[in-house]
């Protein structure tokens, strides 16, 4: 293991040797044990400055007021969905007969007795400690502060006030973090229901409800089997995600509720438990807990690799235990804090996973750094941000030993497999410490004609200053010291300044904030002149304090609060604000431009500074950085001019081939159960991802999850998205009473060749006939005809089409079409078409289409004086009307096409797609390298109208991956059975059938009106060169009818394909 001690550099070819090493190596390593760090340079230590919570002098008295995180909004489960739940948990979770239909949420069992045991808690510590504190315990819901608070204030606020001795007042505080349940979350597991109610079988199985019983008992959570969703009452509620996967909504839930650690094991219990009854062996291994995301890999990467080629499903522990100290009483730990649970079809695929973990061990190698953090804002971090630590830990395939909550170290330990990984872990935890502030706010000359505060006035004001702003805030000696995230800090200032003692008294101000030294020039100005004049403008002292290697702090001091509050106002809109993409290497030559003249006309004309990065700056080559698309191209300006940052970035996309801009990421749902399948087809993925430049994560198989993300450029996504859904095999099932002759026809060579080749041919779907069954119908028997419909998940589209042309001469035989259970009906329509006749009126003028050769003349063509433009504007839908324009506008929020296609997947087809890619070629595109002004490029002509055809751009459309969709059917779950577990196996049928009406395909269409050719499908190119009319529209029918094309003369002049090139904006030499 390498320890880091002070390592500052920015490692382009490598680390540099600087001096002799300062620490040895625990085991001996070729090349690393070379690399050195820089010596450790003086700082300042954070002990005892005033960014400490409590203050330095021992014995003082001091006041602080916290609130305790109970989540007291965690909903329960709806009581008419509960099939079955653990001993003592529906009458926690649901509300009390008898209760009003808008009782609120924190009015709930759980949270009302949670309060009562911390009332209890604090009353006991209290009356233990012989007058030395009092802890007094208040509930309220937050009231706005103007200007100030963010999101809805619904949420009860529980906040604790202790009294005391500054070193008692942190331990008691520590004690009530740690002995009351602070972390209530809610688990969900799907499971099929064939595995809970078997067919042909009364009731639930008896086995696994007393299974869950156990694991409840043991882990002290609560566990709900809910219905599944498609049977619940409000599934069809109206809603934009009602046609989400209602297929898998047929699989009933599993809810686990409880504390994060004890939640987390019961449901990987639960896990285990559904494995076992699938017919997988259980083994363990038991590795060092800060190893397990190392070996993982970035993205999980590695585990994904071991489960593809052994077949196992990996399920790790919780990342953080022990870091929440609270443990619920009478639990039993089911498994250790480091133990790795494994399943497989046989023990030997799980013995060569162990082995290919083992030899991970062997290879890995680490390098740790402990870095300093302030002690304060380490509590914030563990409460507010602990799932975005486990995201940069997952992205870095590192590890963060974090100190338990409460604890008031000041020390983080980052380790990871690579130095770079270290680095950039540390720098995104830094970031995070930035978005907390600590002020502080001394009385210096209290008005003598003023009353001061009793302790009692003291207990009631400091909670409602903490409840209404969200701060943790220490009061003593008529100071306060603040702590808490921006917004809070500020709100609790702004409510501290309306107190009478305070705003008649002399004051003086302090806040701190807290930004990586690489901004430390940024926000000063040349020669300090940015802070200077904020200093003179606002009447305030700023100082840079430095903190550590990564950080540094910005104190702002004034004397009265307005001056301090514009001050700190000020300093904010210097303050960097950025963002970062990834932009091919390759473009970024291009980009730049001879001397820099592309990006530095760019960086002038929107203020904003732009960096590119290539594999070598990030040390990734040779590593997974490039299989990884990791954003290697920022944007940073002043947060004053925040707004043209997607502009900047839209500018320089638009210099990007479409194959390759706009990274986006696809979340596309498959049954979490066929994620094993899928895996083992790693090597086509791998293909996939090469062809379409895409990448494929899947979720933890801990997690539960059935999402798996498909990332990459926005307009090859759906492409990939399209070939990933056509591993992943669909059923659908159609019964239908029978006549002898349509069972006869069923069984003829003309159905077999004619029809069923047909439906294979034309729709991609295969159909095979079942044995019939009898059945009681109407009080006669009925004989009923199976068809099961196999087809993959890309082709589910056209299932209602096919199921159309298969039932056509079953009709003809005597078929009613009611009759068919498994039919898709028409989709009802969400429109208002059924109402329009009712409007038809002068009310409503409605637009006939006009007639032209062009899809866009009519909006942006010349037209005859008889029409004015008032005759335009009273249009109400159409694209020219005044509303309209208005509407979009205000819709759209800023000048970018992203927030239009913020997805990238949204119902469009492959031929939509065609026709989308032709978008932006109205208008050339020519890069002059030459810096020589052509035709195109004057300054008024086409280098303006690049930026402002810019915002047409990058509007891909894709496929829609939340359409219905049938359920998955995997023949995979089966194997050896393990004995030890007390379940019977009775099948797991999961075919089931799409019950929720879509819609096929949806193309556009071109400008004559007709479904666009299917010689266009293919193509994926983005055309180069176009025909246009006179007037500068399109007319090879391949644009769509709602895209503006804007030409200028200057286009035409110059449309000759010599000179064009395929990249979609212009770029001008410097102005």
């Amino acid at each position: 293991m390498h320890k880091i001690s002070s390592f500052t550099g920015q490692a382009r070819h490598g680390w540099e040797k600087i001096g002799a090493p300062s620490m040895g190596f625990s085991r001996p390593q070729a090349s690393p044990q070379d690399y050195v760090s820089a010596p450790p340079s003086v700082k300042r230590s954070m002990v005892g400055t005033s960014m400490s919570p409590h203050p330095p002098v021992p014995g003082h008295l001091v006041n602080l007021s916290f609130n305790v995180p109970f989540h007291s909004n965690l909903p329960g489960p709806d009581q008419e969905d509960v099939l079955y739940s653990s001993t003592g948990a529906f009458q926690k979770w649901i509300h009390a007969e008898g209760a009003a239909e808008d009782t609120p949420t924190h009015a709930l069992p759980v949270h009302t007795r949670n309060v009562e045991n911390l009332r209890s808690l604090c009353k006991q510590m209290s009356e233990g400690s012989g007058e030395r504190l009092h802890a007094t315990v208040t509930s309220s819901k937050p009231k706005p502060v103007p200007g100030m608070q963010r999101g809805p204030l619904t949420a009860l606020v529980t906040n604790v006030c202790v009294s005391g001795e500054a070193d008692v007042v942190h331990k008691m505080r520590a004690k009530i973090l740690g002995d009351t349940p602070i972390t209530l979350r809610r688990e969900m597991i799907d499971i099929d229901r064939e595995i809970v109610f078997p067919q042909g079988q009364d009731g639930a199985r008896r086995d696994i409800l007393e299974h869950m019983d156990d694991i409840a008992d043991k882990t002290k959570a609560d566990i709900f089997l809910l219905e599944a969703k498609s049977r619940r009452k409000d599934s069809e509620s109206a809603s934009f995600n009602t046609a989400l996967e209602k297929s898998m909504d047929k699989r009933l839930q599993i809810h686990v509720y409880g504390d994060m650690e004890s939640s987390e094991n019961a449901k990987t219990r639960l896990l285990i438990m559904i494995d076992q009854i699938l017919q997988r062996q259980v083994d363990t291994v038991r590795l060092e807990l800060s190893l397990h995301t190392l070996l993982s890999g970035r993205h999980r990467r590695n585990v994904k690799l071991i489960e593809s080629g052994t077949g196992t499903a990996i399920y790790f522990p919780p990342m953080f235990p022990q870091v929440f100290g609270y443990v619920p009483p009478g639990s039993v730990p089911l498994r250790g804090r480091d133990e790795i649970i494994i399943t497989g079809e046989s023990m030997d695929n799980i013995l060569q996973a162990k082995k290919r973990l083992h030899e991970l061990v062997m290879t890995t190698k680490t390098f740790v750094k402990d870095v300093q953090i302030t002690t304060n804002k380490v509590d914030y971090i563990l409460l507010d941000r602990l799932d975005k630590i486990r995201k940069i830990i997952e992205a870095n395939g590192s590890y963060v030993v974090l100190p338990p909550l409460g604890n008031h170290s000041g020390v983080l330990r980052v380790q990871a497999t690579d130095i770079l990984n270290v680095e950039r872990t540390v720098r995104e935890i830094m970031g995070l410490a930035g978005q907390f502030y600590s002020a502080s706010w001394w009385v210096t000359h209290p008005d003598p004609s003023q009353r001061q505060p009793t302790p009692s006035d003291i207990r009631a004001m400091l909670p409602d200053i903490c409840i209404n702003s969200g701060a943790e805030i220490t009061f003593e000696k008529l100071n306060f010291h603040i702590n808490g995230s921006d917004d809070s800090v500020k709100a609790a200032m702004s409510i501290i300044n309306t107190l009478p003692f305070v705003k008649k008294a002399q004051s003086t101000l302090r806040v701190k904030v807290e930004l990586a030294n690489e901004h430390k020039e940024f926000v000063s100005g040349k020669k300090n002149g940015k802070i200077n004049k904020i200093m003179s403008q606002s009447n305030v002292q700023i100082v840079f304090d430095g903190f550590n290697e990564y950080n540094f702090y910005i104190d702002v001091r004034g004397a009265q609060y307005e001056a301090t509050k514009n001050g700190l106002d000020l300093v904010e809109l210097e303050m960097p604000a950025s963002i970062s993409f990834h932009v091919p290497d390759q473009y970024h030559k291009r980009i730049i431009g001879i001397g820099g003249q592309h990006i530095q006309r760019i960086m002038k004309k929107y203020s904003v500074f732009v960096k590119f990065s290539n594999a070598m700056d990030r040390g990734g080559i040779g590593k997974d950085d490039d299989d990884i698309k990791v954003d290697n191209v920022i944007c940073r300006t002043p947060a004053r001019n925040a707004d043209n940052l997607e502009l900047v970035k839209q500018e320089i996309m638009d210099m990007v081939e479409k194959v390759d801009a706009e990274f986006v990421s696809e979340h596309v749902p498959v049954d979490r159960l066929y994620h094993r399948e899928l895996i083992t087809r790693m090597p086509e993925i791998e293909e996939l991802e090469k062809k379409w430049n895409c990448k494929v994560t899947f979720p933890g198989t801990e997690q539960a999850s059935d999402m798996i993300t498909v990332s990459g450029p926005e307009y090859q996504v759906p492409q990939a998205v399209d070939e990933f859904l056509g591993m992943v095999p669909e059923t659908h099932d159609i019964e239908f009473p029978t006549s002898d002759e349509l069972s006869a026809y069923l069984r003829t060579d003309e159905f077999k060749h004619d029809q069923l080749q047909k439906l294979k041919d034309q729709y991609v779907v295969e159909a095979a006939l079942l044995e019939p069954k009898q059945e009681r119908q109407g009080g006669k028997d009925v004989t009923v005809e199976r068809l099961v419909l196999s087809y993959t998940r890309n082709n589910a589209g056209g299932l209602k089409d096919a199921i159309d042309f298969l039932l056509l001469p079953f009709l003809s035989r005597g078929l009613e079409v009611n009759d068919v259970k498994g039919a898709i009906p028409r989709p009802k329509s969400d429109s208002f078409e059924d109402n329009m006749p009712f409007f038809e009126s002068k009310l409503l003028q409605r637009a006939e289409p006009p007639v032209t050769e062009s899809p866009t003349r009519s909006t942006f063509g010349e037209e005859g004086n008889s029409r004015s433009i008032f005759d335009k504007l009273r249009k109400p839908g159409s694209m020219s009307s005044f509303s309209s324009f208005i509407d979009r506008r205000r819709k759209n929020g800023s000048n970018s096409p992203a927030s239009l296609f913020m997805h990238a997947s949204s119902n469009a087809s492959k031929a939509s797609l065609v026709s989308m890619e032709s978008r932006d070629s109205g208008y050339r595109n020519v890069w002059n390298d030459s810096g020589i002004e052509l035709d195109g490029d004057a300054p008024n002509g086409h280098a303006v109208a690049g930026a402002g055809s810019s915002l047409h751009g990058n509007g891909w459309g894709s496929f829609s991956t939340t359409t219905s969709r049938p359920n998955t059917s995997s023949n995979s779950l089966s194997g050896a059975f393990d004995n030890k577990f007390p379940f019977g196996v009775n099948g797991n049928a999961s075919s089931s059938s799409l019950n929720t009406p879509m819609i096929p395909g949806l193309g556009m269409i071109n400008g004559a009106g007709m479904a666009a050719s299917p010689a266009g499908l293919p193509g994926d190119q983005t055309p180069t060169t176009k025909a246009h009319d006179a007037n500068g529209a399109e007319v090879n029918g391949d644009v769509s009818l709602l895209t503006p094309v804007v030409t200028s003369e200057a286009d035409s002049k110059s449309a000759d394909p010599s000179t064009a090139s395929g990249y979609p904006a212009p770029i001008a030499p410097p102005q």
